[in-house]
């Protein structure tokens, strides 16, 4: 073993600062195998694996559910780079802190605060919510076997495909109709409660408060009683199809969908409190501390705050806690339309949508190089980053000693802090790129 003065030689400094000057470095990532993933290649995640890595092999019948980019301790990305001693991309970024930038290094505690995704949903997630970090330390504190950090977790979802989600609580008078047209949900509500809420639309404040009222008492129902509405939901709802008769004043389609996948769960009615959404490619959704929520089928690019911190009260075989969700939920009511978050054009850069949520742990840029660009440059942000090609391919070269390399369809770089990366020889289609970082 080496003496300290071993440590601090000449040689070693001069190795150290060969190291640091590796700026930017291609990532293996890594796969969740989730059961609600879509299946071999019919999944995003798997599809830009492969075409990251050729040699990659995708399991016919395996679901291929997300791709994690980042440096979470259950997902660490290998570094790909020989040059490069250290194995994953948390342990560079112990070792070299300076790669965050001295804000996000200071703010953050030198960690990558955030984690990139793809995911492909093929079959719902689970009714769910996200605590804020005060929650969330008390939660983990208490539960750390359910909750397995103290960070929150904000996310934002960014459609691939036509992608549809639930989220948020739907305007009052959208719930009411429900409660009118579908017997079944009103049962579980309560005749009481449903009138009560009926009185409340003059009053905002009284109107939450109600309606968390409205929406824990059907959370807590006996089992047996829901049990029995939703079979008897899915009964007139399947003959009233069968018949030919419309059945969207009782949400049908997509009750008799998520029925099929969680038969006898409690979320099946969750439909009718939360906004159904519907984002089409380039489209997104922003989730905030305690915004009740659940995506229902689709690919999406999607960044939150490094945290694996899940509250969960229905469509899920995993563990539930819904006297948490139901104390935490923001249950102020609003359109579906107010949900869908809007990328904003860098008025630096055409090729570059920005999307950044009121949140500081992470914001996201599209890039989109149209062909007509012989010649583009990736500009520096004062942030580490990490980059992913979901379409096209360019040649790229980096001012701090990136070897030249192909980039494609599923490539995924490390950009540390500061760095601009010089794309040439792009192709026919252009290239499309996401890059999370901080723009604090």
């Amino acid at each position: 073993m080496g003496s300290e003065a071993d440590v601090t030689s000449p040689a070693v400094a001069r190795h150290v600062a060969a190291m640091e000057r590796v700026r930017v470095f291609p990532l293996t990532c890594v796969v969740q195998n989730y059961a609600w993933g879509k299946v071999g290649e019919d999944s995003e995640v798997a599809r830009l694996v492969v075409n990251g890595d050729p040699l990659t092999v995708i399991e016919d019948g395996k679901p291929y559910a997300e791709l994690w980019m980042g440096a979470h301790p259950k997902g660490d990305a290998q570094i790909k780079d020989n040059r490069v001693a250290q194995t994953t991309l948390g342990q560079w970024i112990a070792s070299f802190p300076a790669c965050l930038g001295s804000k996000v290094k200071d703010k953050f505690q030198g960690r990558l605060p955030f984690l990139f995704k793809v995911l492909s949903v093929n079959t719902a997630l689970s009714i769910q919510a996200h605590p804020n970090r005060e929650l969330a330390a008390r939660l983990h504190a208490q539960f750390p076997q359910h909750y397995p950090d103290d960070n929150h977790k904000p996310e934002m979802a960014i459609a691939l495909t036509h992608f549809q989600g639930l989220c948020g609580f739907r305007p009052v008078d959208q719930i009411l109709g429900f409660l009118h047209s579908v017997p079944e949900f009103r049962a579980l509500v309560g005749n009481e409660a449903a009138e009560e809420l009926q009185c409340s639309v003059e009053d905002a404040v009284h109107t939450r408060l109600v309606l968390k009222n409205c929406f824990t008492r059907m959370m807590n129902c006996e089992k047996k009683v829901f049990v029995d509405q939703l079979n008897m939901l899915v009964k007139r709802v399947t003959e009233e199809g069968a018949a030919a008769k419309d059945t969207s004043s009782s949400n049908g389609d997509l009750l008799l969908r998520l029925h099929s996948q969680y038969p006898g769960d409690i979320g099946c009615f969750s439909i009718f409190f939360l906004n159904h959404i519907m984002l089409e490619p380039g489209q997104a959704m922003f989730l905030g501390a305690n915004e009740p929520h659940a995506y229902i089928y689709g690919d999406c690019i999607e960044c939150m705050a490094c945290s694996d911190n899940t509250v969960r009260a229905g469509l899920t075989p995993k563990y539930i806690d819904v006297n948490t969700l139901c104390e935490m939920l923001n249950y102020s009511p609003a359109p579906a339309a107010s949900k869908i978050f809007l990328g904003v054009p860098d008025g630096a850069d055409p090729c570059v949508t920005v999307y950044d949520p009121p949140v500081p742990d992470f914001s996201v840029l599209r890039i989109q190089i149209p062909p007509s660009l012989p010649q583009y440059t990736i500009s520096p942000v004062d942030s580490a980053s990490i980059l992913l090609v979901t379409e096209g391919h360019a040649t790229a070269t980096c001012a701090t000693g990136l070897s030249e390399i192909m980039l494609r369809r599923g490539t995924v770089l490390f950009v540390s802090a500061n760095e601009s990366i010089s794309l040439e020889e792009v192709s026919p289609v252009g290239v499309t790129m996401f890059r999370a970082c901080c723009l604090l």
